[in-house]
């Protein structure tokens, strides 16, 4: 008869070590890939964007009660943007800019000078890929701050929807 093979310390050391091992190999695997990725940085500074919120919030409100009217359009290919008063009237902006960032990423950040069209509106040469963005428009509108809009849109087929 054979004899069963004994259970030694080696055969215990071997268990341990390749138990750790892969512990070891996923962590350092998840710490590269996440060290790869989006950092997670919304703002440079925490303190000085929590400052600022409430000014920001008390200029939003200011903008609302002038009852403006903005609309966004994004269609293959061009952006605009276009402000009409409680009357219906555009709204003359000058140095409109607007900012176009994926939430989660800082890869396909855009900035965008748009120019004042035909209609009224103002607008720009630019493609947006499908998915989710967010717009942060700013422009001089004749007001004690730069009159300011953020939103964010889902673009697909290149048209917002």
């Amino acid at each position: 008869m054979n004899k069963p093979k004994e259970f030694t310390g080696r055969h215990m050391l071997f268990v341990m070590l390749g138990f750790f091992g892969v512990i070891i190999t996923v962590n350092i695997t998840m710490a590269v890939l996440a060290n790869r990725s989006w950092t997670g940085l919304v703002v440079g500074n925490t303190y000085v964007a929590s400052q600022q919120f409430n000014e920001r919030t008390e200029r939003g409100k200011e903008q609302m009660a002038l009852g403006w009217e903005p609309v966004l359009s994004v269609e293959p290919g061009r952006l605009a943007y276009r402000i009409t008063d409680a009357n219906g009237s555009p709204i003359n902006l000058d140095g409109v800019t607007m900012l176009v960032h994926r939430p989660v990423s800082a890869a396909a950040d855009t900035e965008v000078v748009l120019e004042r069209s035909v209609d009224g509106s103002y607008a720009a040469d630019v493609t947006l890929d499908d998915g989710s963005w967010i717009v942060e428009v700013e422009a001089e509108a004749g007001l004690e701050f730069p009159y300011r809009d953020v939103r964010r849109i889902l673009v697909s087929e290149g048209a917002m929807r």
